[in-house]
């Protein structure tokens, strides 16, 4: 039976977002400036935050699918098989004729820090938006990179009833503009104190509020999280595990809180989904790796794991 236009299909998420190809080397300590160091790993996979938590959502059973832009090159090949061997849609891909973007860097052994080199030529432009061919999600998934075509996105969602989810660990490109219309911004304090100017996160998170109406969470690393729901705050502390890698740690969050907000869940459960996922996931090298099953994910949270705080 041919599905009427306009009947919600069934879809859980749809992102939008970069997709590089991740380059991580593994050091016992970072080069200094002219320098070189041997690595003791080299994981190479598909990265960007948006395509990371779909993978994490279709591995907790959630429906993805993915809008976005890769180089007719071998880089997009890989980027694109990787996506669907995770079960992610890939439908709404898009090949120009320019390089696929990528991303290198090293991950310092023992504390789990990285730092990494992005490059990206190619982009997706708002005629590349056509809402006609899509899914109706229950979700709206955006990095804002490509903040035009987001916001023509995310109107479109808004119009068809879809809540909008954002997020942005660190300041670039100027997203605000798109932040009325997001139902949950779930920010890293890397850029929600620089860009409100706020000493804290529940301060950044009370001046954000002059420009989201939606509920805001702010992500601390290991001192955890802060969120607003309906005028009331609720804290989660994150959880302790053995660091491998922070790469992707944020988009692991991210996950965890999409994937309870999809269930229903409350604030208080949505921060600890986020944190466990973003737990799991640390405890493997990349940003997609250690993304969890649905059955480790219920494991790890019924062992009573330890936290920071």
């Amino acid at each position: 039976m041919k599905e009427k236009k306009g009947t919600p299909a069934p879809l859980d998420c749809l992102g939008m977002g970069i997709i590089p190809l991740d380059l991580l080397y593994t050091v016992d300590h970072f080069p200094r400036p002219g320098g070189k160091v041997n690595a003791v790993d080299l994981c190479i996979q598909g990265g960007g935050p948006v395509p990371n938590a779909l993978v994490g959502l279709s591995r907790l059973g959630m429906s993805t699918a993915l809008i976005a832009v890769l180089g007719n090159d071998w880089v997009g090949r890989f980027g694109m098989e990787e996506l669907q061997t995770e079960n992610v849609d890939c439908r709404f891909i898009i090949t120009k004729k320019a390089p696929s973007a990528t991303a290198a860097g090293f991950i310092e052994q023992g504390s789990g820090r990285r730092t990494i080199a992005f490059h990206r030529k190619v982009g997706i432009k708002p005629a590349d938006i056509r809402t006609s061919r899509y899914p109706i999600p229950r979700i709206i998934h955006l990095d804002g990179r490509d903040t035009e075509a987001s916001m023509k996105l995310a109107r479109w969602g808004k119009r068809v009833g879809v809540l909008i989810s954002f997020d942005i660990g660190s300041i670039r490109n100027d997203v605000s503009a798109i932040f009325p219309l997001v139902d949950h911004l779930v920010v890293a304090d890397a850029y929600a104190l620089p860009f409100t100017g706020a000493r804290s996160a529940k301060q950044a998170i009370i001046r954000l509020t002059s420009q989201c109406s939606g509920n805001i969470v702010v992500t601390q690393g290991t001192k955890g999280s802060i969120g607003l729901e309906n005028g009331e705050f609720t804290c989660h502390p994150a959880f302790k595990v053995d660091v491998i890698d922070t790469t992707g740690a944020g988009d692991a969050f991210h996950v965890g809180y999409l994937f309870a907000l999809l269930k229903g869940y409350d604030m208080t459960k949505r921060l600890r989904f986020g944190a466990a996922v973003a737990a799991l996931k640390c405890t493997r090298a990349g940003g997609r790796v250690g993304m969890p099953t649905l059955r480790q994910l219920n494991l790890f949270l019924k062992s009573d794991p330890e936290t920071y705080a």
